[in-house]
């Protein structure tokens, strides 16, 4: 492959540097809080259906092909490749970033950033391992990422589905993107490639959880997708933060793969979470907010661009972190889900195989207003917690889960707890019920993380197996089994098997490559 080689580059530059050069372009401007505020045009959001994995030798038989890992040829990525070269090589001026991902030094991963606007090289800044400059000095890239939003694909001579593309080459460890500024396509084109080589190649489980310490070191995960509260129960005063989005699971230690946080800001608040809003000052980014009358001002409620609006930090914006980035192996964790059907139990234990079919269904629900055409609970599913970052098959990532829960936490000396809390509803679906409460959400996990729930009854839910507990300090007994907070029993019954249904159908697709007893695991429709 050709390389690249620019009129100027800008070599990791200070984020000082880097909002001068921002705002001087006319890219971003500075909010009240210090931090650099910058809009990522058409595209707010990753785009799935434009992420492409190069079909060779390496990926033919290993990848898991589908709607979520699609093929793309050698020759069209080597075109688009090209073309990104020269759109680079014919600019003014570009940054590379040196950087790396992998708090665990065994298994660090060097990665070379090269982008077309100054503040995507400050987002990888902020989300990236920083090194020092003898590290720099003596850095060598493993990986390369080209980030060129202005360069759009021709459907036809690239076979590609649109102008926009986010392309993964393990031969040449390399991964190109265009067409679109939206700074998570960068983020999660690092952590897919980190989901194909870290279990095939180190043994390591990869994860999209957050992480977080206690004070006497015992660790816990919590996986979750989108408005699961994954960020905020993690975000405890009481534990040290690890990281909040993408961890590896190794023989010796929980850790994360990146040096920064990437958290949602809709409707942000100093009260519902101090961490976050604290962290919001110069060196951070804002992407696609709105303002205030005054024009400097962030109003974190005003949805008029996007939804998915959002702030990249360096993790050490906020005090409360764990030392590395790294922890002893997990004792609890914690399958994060809204339940807008109303039927899960605000928290349950599973068992070992409930936790690799729960981990392998990966469910949540929409609900009305989220998306446009929502109007009702809608429920949605996305293997391990993360399906569009997934090159294998889930099957393979559950079984890592599985040999991780049966080799237990600090050396074998102790059993790992796996809970299935429910955030969502209580006392009947969206619309007549009442969204769980987050104190008590809060306090039934602190009671976990104490061992308060090892020792008391526990009862199991009839349809979906799962062992709820009959009492949790600092919350109602009355809500705890949650067919005993609906008006109408029956009613309750009829949608526990409605959603026991939809957990099968969906699982269908994964039973021929999973183990019988994790299937049997699953709900009783």
């Amino acid at each position: 492959m050709k390389k690249l080689k620019p009129k100027k580059a800008h070599h990791n530059l200070a984020s000082a540097a880097l909002v001068e050069h921002s705002i001087s372009k006319g890219q971003a401007k500075l909010s009240s809080s210090g931090a650099l505020v910058v809009n990522t045009g058409k595209f707010t959001g990753r785009s799935p259906k434009d992420r492409f994995i190069v079909k060779d030798d390496i990926t033919a038989k290993t990848v898991d092909w589908g709607d979520i890992n699609q093929p793309i040829d050698a020759e069209s990525y080597k075109k688009l490749y090209d073309k990104v070269i020269e759109y680079a090589e014919n600019q003014e001026e570009i940054y590379i970033r040196d950087a790396s991902a992998c708090a665990n030094p065994n298994y660090r991963l060097n990665v070379r950033f090269y982008t077309e606007f100054p503040w995507q090289s400050m987002f990888v800044h902020n989300m990236f391992l920083r090194l020092s400059k003898k590290e720099l000095e003596t850095f060598t890239p493993d990986w390369k990422v080209y980030s060129f939003p202005t360069v759009k694909a021709d459907p036809k001579e690239h076979n590609t589905r649109q102008a926009n593309f986010s392309i993964i080459n393990f031969s040449e460890k390399t991964i190109i993107i265009g067409g679109s500024a939206y700074t998570g396509e960068i983020k999660k084109g690092i952590f897919s490639v980190l989901n194909f080589i870290l279990p095939t190649e180190k043994g390591v489980f990869p994860m999209h959880c957050s992480a977080n310490v206690g004070a006497r070191g015992d660790s816990s995960l919590f996986f979750g997708l989108s408005g699961t509260g994954k960020t905020t129960l993690s975000n405890d005063p009481d534990r040290r933060l690890i990281g909040d989005d993408e961890h590896g699971w190794s023989k010796e230690s929980i850790f994360n793969f990146e040096g920064g946080c990437y958290a949602k800001t809709i409707d942000l608040s100093e009260t519902k979470e101090p961490q976050i809003f604290k962290a919001i000052k110069f060196g951070a980014i804002l992407e696609n907010i709105g303002f205030q009358e005054d024009g400097y001002t962030p109003d974190y409620s005003d949805s008029s661009i996007t939804q998915n609006t959002r702030v990249s930090y360096p993790i050490h914006h906020i005090d409360n972190i764990m030392f590395k980035s790294r922890g002893d192996l997990p004792e609890n964790v914690f399958f994060l889900t809204c339940d807008a059907f109303g039927v899960l139990p605000p928290i349950s234990r599973l068992t070992r195989e409930q936790a690799m079919y729960h981990f392998m269904s990966g469910y949540t629900a929409k609900i009305a207003g989220t998306e446009e055409g929502v109007t009702e609970p809608q429920a949605t599913f996305s293997a391990c917690f993360g399906a569009p970052f997934l090159p294998l098959h889930p099957s393979q990532y559950a079984d890592l889960l599985g040999a991780k829960l049966d080799a237990g936490h600090r050396n074998g000396s102790g059993k790992i707890n796996v809970w299935l809390v429910n955030t969502g509803w209580s006392g009947g679906a969206y619309g007549e019920g009442q969204r769980m409460a987050l104190s008590y959400t809060r306090a039934m996990i602190k009671a976990a993380l104490r061992g308060e729930l090892d020792n008391v009854e526990f009862q199991t839910q009839p349809i979906f197996g799962l062992e709820i507990p009959k009492t949790c300090p600092d919350v109602p007994n009355a809500i705890l089994n949650p067919r005993d907070t609906w008006r109408n029993e029956k009613n309750y019954d009829r949608q526990a098997k409605e959603l026991a249904e939809l957990f099968s159908k969906n699982f269908d697709k994964y039973k021929a490559k999973t183990d019988a007893a994790i299937a049997a695991a699953g709900p009783k429709a």
